[in-house]
């Protein structure tokens, strides 16, 4: 394939672009800081910096607060980030339930409502998304000021560039171009994106792995999704996918799954699969304080927790199974931290311990002498993940400019 030189061409405003999201960066990561400082950090000219500054303010993007101590001379004002001014409505569209949840730039939820999905072909669910979003402004509207994003999250394959659904579990769609309809009802910048990839972008925000480079995320629930953090950035290919986590496959005698493969890790570890062994073993007279009608992997977790022998067992195979997986990553991706979601996570102890035995036997020592694994600190069931988008946005520059622009 012959390499396109042109991805290497920036022009000037692509260069503004990267300036002003550089400075923002910095200032939300680093406040309270000073021009000077961000021009030492940047390698920016001084006077860019006070270009570059003076827009941010003007916009109430960012604020000036005390003064510094001087070491001599005019003392060095400080520079922070100002959140409060504009608003985004991050949303997560689940396969039983919408989540709508209103933030600011600095990822405060300001308001929060969940509503049930039982609409599930394209029409319908566009046509029910839209009211509940209207609906949401309307009860919120002395909250929502300056409304500048509104960001949707959901499991499936996921055109994030051009903002167009593939495929999702749960609604019927064929090439569904949500962006484009949410942008002509609303006027406000629209983001499009996989709900577990989006959690993983959160988690480098927000969560548990803000501290490190790399990172992967995989998330146990009705399915197995995972998001791959990179030089702090989201792993997607050309087709804006990656990482189908949930079928590599750990056991080549098992059951066939759904797509086709036997054996894949989906089978094992998902709330479903975990249930239905828990019955299975139950009705063989297996000894628990499980009953056939407290079956669910809440209950599972909380008796592991307890050292039943049972609910144990079950964990631990899910954990066993789930280390495979991740052995196989580490291997490929050589991450800093892995952080596990879902919950399965409710029994942590017997989780990460099952997981960290499998990952101990079948991956190279080199590659996991500091790696660490833990569970997701975020809430999987708000809409952090969609918020996280907009992060995104701002910290890459492209929402950042059209703020400067038309606002």
């Amino acid at each position: 394939m012959t390499f396109n030189y042109l991805h290497l061409v920036g022009n000037a405003e692509l260069i503004k672009q990267l300036n002003y999201a550089m400075i923002y960066r910095l200032i939300v990561q680093q406040a309270p800081v000073s021009r000077i400082q961000l021009a030492e950090i940047s390698q920016l000219a001084p006077a860019s910096i006070t270009k570059i500054t003076r827009q941010l303010i003007k916009k109430n993007l960012i604020k000036e607060v005390d003064a510094q101590q001087s070491t001599g001379g005019r003392p060095a004002v400080s520079i922070q980030a100002k959140f409060g001014y504009y608003q985004t409505i991050a949303i997560q569209l689940s396969r039983s339930h919408v989540t709508i949840e209103l933030y600011d730039l600095g990822a405060n939820s300001l308001a929060f409502e969940v509503y049930p999905l039982t609409t599930f072909t394209q029409q319908l669910a566009q046509e029910y998304l839209i009211a509940l979003i209207k609906q949401f402004i309307e009860k919120n509207n002395k909250k929502v000021k300056h409304l500048v994003a509104i960001s949707v999250v959901l499991p499936g394959l996921i055109d994030s560039v051009r903002g167009i659904i593939r495929y999702t579990p749960h609604i019927q769609v064929k090439a569904w171009p949500l962006a484009d309809v949410l942008r002509e009802q609303f006027n406000v910048s629209i983001f499009i994106g996989n709900d577990i990839q989006s959690l993983a972008l959160a988690e480098s925000y927000f969560g548990s792995t803000q501290d490190v480079d790399d990172s992967i995320l995989i998330r146990v629930h009705r399915g197995v999704g995972s998001g791959v953090i990179i030089n702090q950035q989201l792993l997607t290919n050309h087709n804006q996918t990656a990482c189908e986590v949930g079928h590599i496959q750990i056991d080549a005698l098992g059951e066939r799954c759904h797509c086709g493969n036997f054996g894949c890790l989906e089978n094992r570890v998902v709330h479903k699969a975990i249930e239905a062994r828990a019955k299975q073993m139950i009705e063989q007279g297996y000894p628990t304080k499980l009953s056939l009608d407290n079956i669910n992997i809440s209950n599972i977790c909380k008796y592991a927790n307890q050292g039943d022998e049972l609910a144990l067992k079950l964990v631990k195979d899910a954990g066993e199974n789930l280390g495979r997986a991740v052995a196989i990553m580490v291997n490929i991706f050589n991450p800093q931290r892995i952080v596990l979601a879902g919950e399965l996570t409710k029994s942590p102890d017997v989780l990460l311990n099952a997981v960290t035995s499998a990952l101990n036997a079948q991956s190279l020592e080199e590659l996991r002498n500091n790696l660490t694994i833990n569970c997701s600190t975020l809430n999987d069931r708000s809409a952090i993940g969609a918020f996280a988008l907009v992060q995104q946005a701002l910290f890459n520059g492209s929402l950042l400019m059209t703020l400067l622009e038309t606002i």
